[in-house]
């Protein structure tokens, strides 16, 4: 038994190739945002560790963390939302 194709009908929402970049531009606002503090974080960590405040480090490090955790989620979310869209195309 052949089933049709089933794919989402993106024309149903209003305004919505605005929507496709007003959420663009988010995610770009989005990933600038956690470059920068990628970088002041990590600027932050070298000065602390030079300095001996290990509560500085901390705070430093877990920035890094929180920095690179944020972009690697915001450019895997539309590979991710891509590969969903592929799969139901395919059901």
């Amino acid at each position: 038994m052949k089933r049709g194709g089933v794919s989402p009908d993106f024309d149903a929402v209003a305004s919505s190739a605005e929507l496709g970049q007003i959420v663009g531009a988010l995610m770009t606002i989005v990933l600038v945002l956690a470059v920068l503090m990628l970088v002041i974080c990590a600027i932050a960590w070298g000065i602390s560790s030079a300095t001996g405040s290990y509560h500085g480090v901390a705070r430093a490090r877990t920035g890094v963390l929180v920095a690179a955790l944020t972009a690697a989620a915001c450019g895997a979310g539309i590979a991710w939302a891509n590969f969903l869209i592929a799969t139901g195309e395919t059901l």
